[in-house]
């Protein structure tokens, strides 16, 4: 008998099915306790490990102690030298073993077990050698099906399971395709790296598809961290499988039960990374668990498929693989618009959006593709907005009976009964508990529930609806156990039935900008059941998000809670914050204050008096923590602690605007934006290889903008020859910076008005500096090869949005701020992806975290005179993906 110990249950289900005589179990199934018992009459073992020796060290170690001949074997196709260097048989003959186990199959089980009794035991049995098996093809070896008119899904699975006989699940999701309406093609393979070209078996096979269901791990790569943010862009690549241009969804298959999931909050950790967190390097959809690892009575596990989970997998995948169909004049579109909180005056809400200003965008492109939008788009997106806001709104202190009355968008109670009382029990009995029986209290037109937009042709323009009612609407907007409302459930029941059943019948849906209520209600974390209120309110739609690119942790929640294609946008232009009242007239008084020091003391009281009034006037004492004014000995420290001040606040980059989707910056905005992202250092390509350019122009004139900025308001070293490029006042750190930015202003400036053109980058840096600097020509060369030309990619922004809406492919990439040393975050435009954890904190996060930690230390030390004895530090899961690990690090 041969012991066969497999991390890979598809080897134990071949061996299972050979008919050889073989005992099987899984390492990471057995206890050490368990093992001496399986050990029993065994004439020869067969481990094979997939993740080295230390994923079983103890039982390795026992397996080998007891004496009985030992094959050992890596779980990867390529032999693993270090364990198959523990056998305790010839390495031929474990070289061979490994050869059965990688074609696979019940076969192919067989003979090895017949190879193993005549080569180790000396049985003389016979054996046959191994029998390759097809590394691509069709479920059961069936024909391509010819198009038949249907929408065609590919579905990608294991090669391992077709030769193993674990397919029943997959056999489901065909069945459910089918009867969904679509025309499935199963296709197995052994994996889905190195798609180089479209002349590959997989892809040939999936070529005229619509879209794809994929149960396959990323095609992209094997190490996410390289692909993060900042890291080297070639090290991820999912090659001509991008060029089928087709929505690629995951289907996601737990390696838990079903029971275990029913009662779980959210998916393992192993299960989040390998069948989410990693499929979305792929620029894959992620959709809904629909298949669950079930132990079978003879020990084995299986996956099992949910048939409702199916059918929900199914009508996704139907409705992205339709919209390549339907003709553009027949496509109909809900475009939603946020209102935080439910006023007027915050319809259409977004970070750093101008959501008005999109819309019209995003409306003219979507007639400049066929789309019927109800005749010409207004111009003014103020007159968008009123529009929408005169038709009703959900602002109560405003909202008539007429405009109830008016409303077309609506839906009688009967219709939402029909769809109300198909929702799971539980579900029905959470909402009616909150929100009394159907159709509820508010934004009724007798029984009829009424909505908030305008229709425009085939695009119903929405307000979505508010969350729920009370007296702190905001307090509810991201409440994780608040139900949605009967006239929440009922919006999206109309966008998404025909018109025959009395609803508008979009066949997508695009949210605008960050962000809506909807990947926030109640259920799961990950891995929606019926019962997750997201799930049962969008079902199968489409959704199309455009959102802030900087904000990768509550879009990752829209991507994996909502099965929406997220398509990243740019930051809202960005400016330095500079001073101004007050505090402008503050930095004029601290400069005249340094030049009286030193030329004519005897007005210093006079001086002293009038920078302590504004700063009372300008109520910065709070700030300062200075109640009275400084006596005589004191002022100077006060001063030089108001001069850093007021440098860390003008230093500051805030917002100059929003951007408008689509819009690539242009003019004083690409000039401020381009120094906001070359003020820190680039990562790029996996390396710290262009400086910051402040820091290198601080370095021309020996010079250190850290030592600067860390304390501004000291006497700055004496440097005549910057004074000789650019005037203004010297004295202190802050004085520098300021002199500093007006020079990478200067070079910024010029490039712009010289259209960013490679050769003129040397005479700029001359103009500006009076001489050559090869270092600042560095990185001002990197911003016309790589910051230009992706800033101006910016609208892909539209193009990619529509692109979704045809049913096409939006690739994928990092997220983060540009702003951050992050340039590789553009061109927006694109599905973003979160982080790898193993990248977590970069190195731009590291410092800052120091510079904070530093900071928090030096700070206790000062008000208390001793170095604190714990700190405390509460670390959020979205701001550590927004900053790239800052309070980690």
């Amino acid at each position: 008998m041969i012991l066969l110990l497999s991390t890979s249950d598809t080897d134990l289900l071949a061996a299972q099915s050979s008919g050889a005589d073989y005992r099987w179990a899984n390492p990471s199934r057995v206890r050490l306790a368990d093992l001496r018992a399986l050990l029993v009459e065994v004439d020869l073992v067969v481990v094979r490990l997939l993740g080295g020796r230390a994923t079983w060290p103890e039982g390795l170690a026992s397996v080998l102690g007891s004496g009985v001949p030992t094959v050992v074997l890596g779980g990867e196709s390529s032999p693993d030298a270090q364990l198959m260097a523990t056998s305790t048989v010839p390495a031929g003959i474990a070289q061979e073993a490994l050869t059965y186990l990688v074609e696979g199959g019940p076969q192919n089980l067989g003979q090895l077990a017949a190879f193993l009794s005549d080569t180790v035991l000396r049985t003389g049995e016979g054996f046959l050698a191994p029998v390759p098996m097809p590394e691509v093809g069709v479920r059961s070896g069936a024909s391509l099906p010819a198009p038949d008119g249907r929408p065609r899904v590919g579905v990608i699975y294991y090669r391992a399971h077709e030769l193993s006989g674990n397919t029943a699940f997959i056999d489901d999701l065909v069945a459910g395709l089918g009867a969904a309406g679509a025309q499935p093609v199963p296709v197995f393979c052994a994996s889905l790296r190195g798609l180089d070209s479209r002349d590959h078996p997989v892809l040939q096979l999936l070529d005229g598809c619509d879209a794809l269901i994929v149960t396959v791990l990323a095609a992209g790569g094997v190490v996410p961290a390289e692909a993060s943010a900042g890291g080297d862009e070639g090290a991820w690549s999912i090659g001509a499988l991008a060029e089928l241009d087709i929505p690629i969804m995951q289907g996601i298959c737990l390696t838990t039960s079903r029971a275990d999931w029913a009662l779980a909050n959210s998916m393992t950790p192993m299960d989040a990374a390998m069948q989410v967190a990693i499929p979305e390097f792929d620029g894959r959809i992620i959709t809904v668990p629909f298949s669950f690892k079930e132990l079978g009575q003879d020990g084995l596990p299986r996956y099992v498929a949910d048939p409702e989970r199916v059918q929900r997998l199914a009508g996704i995948a139907l409705r992205q693989a339709r919209l390549c169909h339907i003709p553009a004049a027949e496509k109909r579109i809900g475009i939603t618009l946020s209102s935080y909180p439910t006023k007027h005056a915050r319809v259409g809400n977004a970070v750093g959006l101008d959501t008005p200003a999109s819309a019209v965008r995003l409306l003219n492109a979507l007639a400049a593709s066929g789309v019927d939008v109800g005749g010409p788009v207004p111009e003014d997106p103020d007159v968008l907005i009123h529009r929408l806001i005169a038709a009703g709104g959900h602002d109560v202190e405003w909202l008539t009976e007429a405009q109830l009355s008016a409303a077309p968008a609506r839906v009688p109670l009967a219709d939402y009964l029909s769809h109300f009382e198909a929702l799971p029990e539980k579900l029905q009995a959470e909402i009616r508990e909150h929100w009394g029986e159907p159709p509820g209290s508010l934004y009724i037109d007798g029984t009829d529930i009424v909505l908030a937009g305008l229709l425009l042709g085939n695009v119903a323009l929405m307000i979505q609806p508010p969350r729920g009612f009370g007296e702190n609407p905001i307090a509810i907007y991201h409440d994780p156990y608040l139900p949605p409302s009967h006239h929440y459930l009922a919006a999206y029941r109309w966008l998404a039935a025909t018109p025959a059943d009395g609803g508008f019948g979009v066949d997508a849906v695009v949210h605008l900008g960050k962000h809506g209520t909807l990947e926030w209600l109640p259920g799961k974390g990950l891995g929606n059941s019926a019962e997750c209120a997201a799930d049962a309110v969008l079902g199968d739609l489409p959704l199309v998000y455009p959102f802030i690119v900087n904000d990768p942790g509550e879009g990752t929640q829209a991507k994996r809670r909502a099965h929406a294609v997220v398509v990243d946008h740019l930051i809202p232009p960005m400016a330095r914050a500079d001073t101004y009242g007050d505090m402008a007239k503050l930095e004029q008084l601290l400069d005249e204050y340094a030049t009286l020091a030193a030329l004519d003391p005897a007005k210093i009281p006079t001086v002293r008096a009038q920078i302590w009034e504004l700063v009372l006037s300008a109520q910065l004492h709070h700030d300062l923590n200075a109640d009275e004014m400084p006596d005589e000995d004191g002022f100077d420290a006060f001063v030089l602690h108001l001069d850093g001040y007021l440098c860390e606040i003008k230093d500051v980059q805030i917002r100059d605007g929003l951007h408008i989707l689509g819009d690539a910056p242009m003019g004083e905005a690409r000039v401020n934006l381009v120094l906001a992202i070359l003020r820190s250092t680039q990562l790029f390509g996996g390396s710290y290889s262009v400086p910051g350019l402040r820091s290198v122009l601080a370095g021309e004139f020996d010079l250190s903008e850290a030592d600067l900025l860390t304390e501004p308001g000291k006497p700055a070293p004496v440097r005549p020859e910057l004074g000789v490029v650019i005037d203004g006042p010297s004295a202190t750190g802050s004085d520098v910076i300021d002199l500093i930015e007006g020079l990478a202003r200067r070079l910024v400036l010029g490039m712009e008005t010289l259209g960013w053109q490679r050769e003129h980058v040397s005479e700029v840096v001359a103009e500006v500096l009076g001489r050559p600097a090869p270092a600042v020509e560095a990185v001002v060369r990197f911003a016309v090869a790589v910051g230009g030309p992706r800033l101006a990619a910016t609208t892909d922004e539209i193009d990619r949005t529509v692109g979704a809406l045809d049913g096409r492919f939006v690739p994928p990439g990092p997220s983060g701020s540009p702003t951050r040393g992050l340039v590789s975050v553009l061109p927006t435009g694109r599905n973003f992806y979160s982080v790898d954890p193993k990248a977590i904190p970069t190195r731009n996060a590291y410092d800052v975290g120091v510079a904070l930690a530093d900071s928090l230390i030096a700070r206790h030390l000062a008000d208390t005179g001793q170095y604190p004895a714990s700190v405390g530090l509460t670390v959020w899961g979205t701001s550590a993906m927004r900053t790239q690990g800052d309070d980690i690090a």
